[in-house]
């Protein structure tokens, strides 16, 4: 059996959520993809694996677990009044990575 994932897929690396308040904390919906996995059973669903980088996220709570996503919804835009553009957006600023990065540490260990 041949199976593609769909492409593009994210590079690991952080991500800001269109929720993020540029105006709030840096690491608000701040989050750091680990890649994609796909479903076992039906070999069709690819999932990002991802996870918070803020402690009042639900998954970080019940023990530090990580986030997963269908990929065509993380990779989807939004078409908000408030908000136009992807869901999801890669974080490319050097200083802000290296900060994030100690956020995660110090979350993650």
């Amino acid at each position: 059996m041949d199976i593609t994932p769909p492409s593009p897929l994210p590079e690991p690396g952080f991500y800001y959520l269109y929720k993020h308040d540029p105006n709030g904390p840096e690491n608000g919906y701040a989050y750091e993809v680990m890649g994609v996995g796909h479903h076992t059973e039906d070999e069709k669903t690819f999932m990002v694996v991802y996870r918070p980088l803020y402690d009042w996220a639900l998954v970080y709570k019940l023990g530090r677990m990580f986030d997963l996503r269908p990929l065509e919804m993380f990779m989807e835009a939004v078409d908000k009044p408030e908000y136009q553009g992807p869901r999801f957006k890669k974080i490319e600023d050097p200083e802000l990575i290296a900060r994030l990065g100690a956020v995660r540490d110090e979350m993650y260990g």
